[in-house]
């Protein structure tokens, strides 16, 4: 369509030359018919030589909260100081932001570098991506354009930060995980005071309180035992942490504009229920991909870092047909909750690593998600409440 809108220009300003030339002004009429013949001609040589020269840059920052605006800077320098005509830059952008782009053009005829900026609207929470499409070195009124031969800058990461929910402790799948560590936690009490019955010395799990040593690890029933205050080692409290998995599965077939609103729901439901144990003394074992592709598995005991945590998952892109691990530590965990996209195709997998589907829970996006037949499937509802399916 575009070449055939090229032809039809070109015919229309060959035919005006025409009339001008026989009809109207015979001697201008050759003047603009040279000057129609020779100035593409020359345009060409410069749009040839130019899209080796032309280098494109672009800078924009890493987060951006949902519903906020996301400036990118971009960046073109020429790599000597020959004028050169313009210049055609399309940015693109994924899915998680607004499409609304459009194509810049800029003359550097006399300057060595130019900067513009635009704004793209953050409407989606998740990873997503900024890129440069394509670059044209363009000439002779727009009809010569060619694309650069210059390489693309690398596209950026951009993570687009949701808004977490306060989940009430109240909630049923919260108190379920709760009771499931405190009956766990007081079998670890009595074995420990056991092993203290027969052995003066301070064990492996516990030792005695330092100062400033964080107060939420002092065992409170040990310690009224022995007479002194007394704390878990991080092995200890990892024996009774539940574990959260994070498995961001993406169909490889599944329309991605589409995807990334499931892929929102599941980041607000797994981290607004991590924030909630975590605030209330529960601490947690984590597992979710890491930007090098690893499978990472992070405690998580300090209020604050579920928000720095969030970050981390929001900086790694997501891997259509890619389902998440279970570690040995997970199988075994007092609790498990598997939080997923798609709890159809393989996902049986993950869960057959699990020894204990007693406490097992499975968090998806909706109501609408087929549920495994022994694990109970919650989902996160307009209210910020979990409901079982």
């Amino acid at each position: 369509m575009k070449i055939v809108k090229n032809l039809i220009s070109v015919s229309a300003v060959a035919f005006l030359l025409y009339i001008f030339t026989f009809y109207i002004d015979g001697e201008m009429g050759v003047i603009l018919l040279s000057f129609m013949i020779f100035a593409p001609f020359f345009s060409l040589v410069f749009v040839l030589y130019s899209r080796n020269r032309i280098n494109v840059t672009f800078d924009c920052d890493g987060y951006v909260k949902k519903g906020g605006k996301l400036k990118v800077t971009v960046t073109v320098e020429k790599k000597d100081g020959l004028p050169f005509a313009l210049v055609d830059i399309k940015p693109s952008v994924s899915e998680v932001f607004g499409k609304e782009l459009k194509i810049y053009r800029l003359s550097m005829l006399n300057e060595h570098r130019k900067d513009f900026t635009f704004t793209i609207d953050a409407l989606t929470g998740g990873n997503g991506e900024i890129s440069i499409e394509t670059v044209y070195s363009c000439g002779f009124l727009g009809f010569i354009r060619l694309k650069a031969k210059t390489p693309l800058p690398q596209p950026k990461s951009v993570g687009v930060i949701p808004e977490i929910p306060d989940i009430k402790a109240s909630s049923q799948l919260f108190r379920s995980i709760a009771d499931v560590v405190m009956t766990s936690d007081d079998e670890e009490d009595n074995d420990t005071a056991m092993m203290f019955s027969t052995n003066t010395t301070v064990g492996y799990e516990h030792r005695e309180y330092v100062m400033g040593d964080p107060l939420k690890r002092v065992n409170w029933k040990l310690s009224t035992k022995k007479g002194k205050l007394m704390v878990r080692l991080d092995e200890a409290s990892a024996s009774v942490q539940p574990s959260i998995l994070l498995d961001l599965y993406r169909d490889g077939s599944a329309k991605a504009e589409n995807a990334v609103i499931g892929e929102e729901k599941l980041l607000v439901s797994v981290f607004g229920l991590l924030t909630l144990m975590v605030k209330q003394g529960i601490a947690c074992s984590f597992t979710y991909y890491s930007p090098t592709g690893e499978i990472i598995t992070e405690s998580v005991d300090n209020p604050d870092y579920p928000v720095q945590l969030l970050l981390k998952v929001l900086s790694v892109k997501i891997v259509p047909d890619r389902r998440i691990d279970i570690l040995p530590d997970s199988s075994t965990s007092c609790a498990c909750v598997v939080s997923t996209t798609d709890t159809g195709g393989n996902f049986s997998a993950i869960t057959d690593k699990i020894e204990n589907h007693e406490n097992t829970s499975i968090i998806g996006i909706s109501q609408k998600m087929p549920a495994p037949s022994d694990i109970p499937l919650w989902y996160l509802d307009e209210n910020n409440n979990f409901i079982m399916v």
